[in-house]
């Protein structure tokens, strides 16, 4: 069985850069670069990772690439292009080249539209990823699921993965118009969804095990395992958690899975979505 971390981050931390790295996130003011990863990787028994952009900026594009030609664990990278651009189509033809680079995101959750994915510009640049055989990292907060919705529905042959549960407040024990719009977006057959982090989500000082398993009944309900995968957020999930204390969460739920479900969720869903 493949174990692959579907979501995790390099970065040389600046402090301009990485504005959203607040002070109450001062363990996560460090460069993370994959010499750090690798060894919790082999620890837990993963084969591999997906990389996936924090600065929205093609510089970072070519960072990333640069770490994956050269570390053999990182499988793939999730990377970023302006989908407004007159170019876009140019720009995605540019990295057909690079082996390692399987699809593209843009922080939804920062825009002050809301319903920013479903501009016009916007989506006609998402049009041009399917030609490609691109995928689609979908970064929103909860209150963007039903414009996310829509969104997906308009492009029922794109492969869409919902980054972090579409990040619930998992703190504040909210679930139930979550749930109702998660089961929504789950109908689209082409929308999978990222058990990632949670653990940011919930009490960072004082979250328990049990906080979580409410959002893992609803999105296995949802999505069924075959489109659920497994993502660490690692650094990220520092702020809240060790890797083998963040692990521990999908672990001791997945283990009531059946042995094919479980494969899935740990690494093979992963694998087909992204191509790995």
């Amino acid at each position: 069985m493949q174990r692959i971390d579907s979501h995790q981050h390099f970065w040389n931390y600046d402090p301009v850069a990485h504005a959203w790295i607040s002070d109450d996130m001062e363990i996560i003011r460090q460069d993370f670069l994959p010499h750090d990863l690798e060894p919790i990787l082999q620890e837990y028994g993963f084969n591999g990772c997906v990389s996936v952009q924090v600065d929205q900026s093609e510089t970072e594009n070519h960072f990333m690439l640069e770490q994956a030609i050269n570390n053999d664990f990182i499988k793939g990278m999730v990377g970023w292009v302006d989908f407004k651009a007159e170019n876009v189509e140019d720009r995605l033809s540019y990295y057909k080249q690079f082996d390692k680079m399987k699809g593209f995101r843009h922080i939804l959750q920062g825009e002050a539209d809301r319903a920013y994915m479903l501009n016009a510009d916007f989506k006609r640049g998402i049009g041009k990823l399917k030609q490609f055989g691109y995928t689609y990292d979908i970064l929103i907060y909860t209150d963007q699921l039903g414009f996310a919705n829509e969104f997906a529905a308009a492009f029922p042959d794109q492969p869409f993965v919902i980054d972090h549960l579409a990040k619930p407040k998992i703190k504040e024990h909210e679930i139930e118009q979550w749930a109702k719009d998660i089961k929504a977006i789950a109908h689209n057959q082409n929308v999978s969804c990222k058990l990632s982090g949670m653990v940011t989500e919930a009490d960072w000082k004082a979250w328990k095990p049990e906080d979580f398993t409410p959002y893992m009944d609803v999105v296995f309900e949802a999505f069924g395992a075959g489109r659920v995968m497994y993502g660490s957020d690692w650094p990220v999930c520092r702020v809240a958690a060790t890797y083998g204390e963040m692990l521990s969460i999908p672990e001791v739920y997945a283990a009531k899975l059946s042995t094919d479900e479980q494969a899935k969720f740990w690494g093979g869903n992963a694998v087909e979505f992204y191509g790995l």
